[in-house]
């Protein structure tokens, strides 16, 4: 059964955290809160937790996940950034956006897009999710929490749907359901894919 933890969404309690970064050390799953709504998560390199995800939400072995950065140096270590990227990149974030960028080696290949050797990456501004990878030192594989039949406006759903699924629950909170804001920018272009939360008036 799933442990619900209430972290505070301003200021995080450090017994709390540690207790999700010891359970994502572990090979835990975990739900949390972001800017955009709640999302599933498990340490980069945990293959059982990323099959795990995959088996709640149904996905394909194809299905994009991002990863969910500390800030923009951690963010080279994982994908090509050029300058114009890096400038784009660091006016807007932290924030509801994730960004398509070609992935470095250290990106484990199952992460990739078979073909463009991409991958999506998200600073988010909630400070559950900063003060977690803070913790952490290492990015989560990360994908939207998104189950036919739930909406999950309220912590109450996202229990119910998960406290068999998931190590932990976070209730961090008010949290609704709104996408990012997709840009890609692997091909060297701003290429806006989906309009979401995040502002794209910045980028005129």
């Amino acid at each position: 059964m799933a442990k619900l933890l209430e972290i505070h969404p301003q200021n995080p309690q450090a017994r709390l955290l540690k207790q999700v970064v010891d359970v994502l050390n572990t090979g835990g799953v975990i739900a949390y809160p972001t800017d955009s709504g709640y999302a599933l998560g498990t340490a980069l390199g945990n293959k059982d937790g990323l099959e795990r995800i995959k088996k709640i939400r149904n996905l394909s072995k194809h299905h994009d996940f991002t990863l969910m950065m500390r800030n923009l140096s951690h963010i080279g270590e994982y994908a090509k950034l050029d300058n114009n990227a890096f400038r784009l990149l660091k006016k807007i974030l932290p924030g509801a956006y994730t960004f398509i960028l070609q992935g470095t080696s250290d990106v484990p290949k199952r992460l990739l897009h078979p073909k463009k050797k991409t991958i999506g990456l998200r600073i988010p501004a909630h400070s559950v999710v900063q003060a977690i990878l803070e913790l952490l030192d290492t990015p989560l594989m990360s994908v939207s929490l998104i189950l036919e039949g739930y909406e999950f406006y309220d912590i109450n759903d996202v229990r119910e749907a998960l406290e068999n699924k998931a190590d932990i629950i976070i209730d961090g909170g008010y949290c609704p359901p709104e996408p990012t804001t997709v840009i890609d920018l692997s091909s060297g272009d701003i290429d806006i894919i989906r309009q979401g939360a995040g502002s794209v008036n910045i980028l005129t």
